[in-house]
């Protein structure tokens, strides 16, 4: 057992049984030269970072004046402080939104990173029509998605549809599928992994190609197993990729409104209404600009603390 676990860690910093490991990378002094290299890119860099600031900047500052204020989109009103950011924490209809949001965001990067990672692993082996097979897998992500949100409408939303006249046939019943809340929230959950699983599917190959073939080769003269090659060296090889990959999904699925709006808008008796949603309906249904632009800043810092704690484990994940 410790000759297999020495020789996956020699697997994973790319060395073969018995050969010696790489000498560290001498650091050497900065020259002039490179300095004077790095202050041109600065000066070059600082008219578009700061372009980019005062674009971005402006309607966040905006956003922040309204949050404070009890106006509507066009006056911004009297100021109130944090009064909207009260009334929304004492709300219930923003704590159950939140709640879906929460299944939704868990279901969407997890879900689809199963998903893709499977898939991702599975075209790595000689399947017969293997290329053609990666562009239908793509076709989920590619297309619009108020063409998937409308055939996925037409396949579940009446007891007339093809999936509910199906299960009808077979004697389960004739499940609504967007009529029944829990139903409801079951299928926009799955239909957001219907269409997030390519995008992980890519990220998982493209970090899976840049893995030597020597590695696993080195392990398997070790006498590990595919579970341990798979768990001990394309686990942790993979991983900045992995925890990349669920950044971007999870601020894909908190900020996803048209996969929602589209196929439920919020509904049944507001069981898909995810924060995104709510704060839509506050805005520009309710006219309440102060609290939907008040519930668009929680998100963002909860956003900003996501991130920030899945960085902090990219920064951990450095094989060694």
């Amino acid at each position: 057992m410790t000759t297999t676990t020495n020789g996956l860690a020699k697997a994973r910093r790319g060395v073969a049984p018995g050969g010696p490991g790489c000498a560290p990378a001498k650091r050497h002094p900065t020259s002039p030269l490179r300095a004077q290299a790095t202050r041109t890119f600065f000066w070059l860099l600082l008219p578009s970072v700061l372009l980019l600031v005062l674009i971005n900047g402006y309607p966040l500052v905006y956003a922040a004046i309204q949050a404070t204020h009890s106006g509507s989109l066009i006056d911004a009103g009297r100021f109130v402080g944090l009064e909207n950011f009260t009334h929304v924490l004492t709300s219930a209809a923003f704590w159950k939104a939140a709640e879906f949001t929460v299944v939704f965001t868990i279901v969407g990067v997890f879900g689809s990173w199963l998903v893709g990672l499977g898939l991702a692993l599975l075209l790595r082996t000689r399947i017969p029509a293997r290329g053609v097979f990666k562009i239908l897998l793509l076709l989920p992500w590619v297309v619009p998605i108020v063409v998937s949100s409308t055939a996925w409408n037409w396949l579940v939303a009446t007891p007339q549809s093809p999936v509910p006249a199906l299960l009808h046939s077979l004697g389960l019943g004739t499940p609504l599928f967007l009529a029944d809340p829990t139903l409801a929230a079951v299928t926009v959950c799955v239909f957001k992994v219907w269409v997030s699983f390519p995008f992980m599917m890519m990220m998982s190959a493209s970090a899976l190609a840049a893995v030597d073939p020597s590695v696993y080769e080195a392990a398997s003269m070790d006498g590990a197993g595919r579970w341990q090659q798979f768990t001990r060296i394309t686990l942790p090889l993979i991983a900045r990729s992995t925890y990349i990959s669920w950044i971007l999904m999870t601020i894909f699925c908190v900020n996803d409104f048209p996969t929602i709006y589209l196929l439920t808008g919020g509904g049944p008796a507001d069981a898909t209404n995810s924060l995104v949603v709510f704060a839509y309906r506050t805005v520009f249904q309710n006219f309440q600009t102060g609290p939907g632009v008040a519930v668009a800043f929680l998100m963002t810092v909860t956003l900003v603390v996501v991130s920030a704690v899945l960085y902090r484990q990219i920064r951990k994940s450095s094989v060694e």
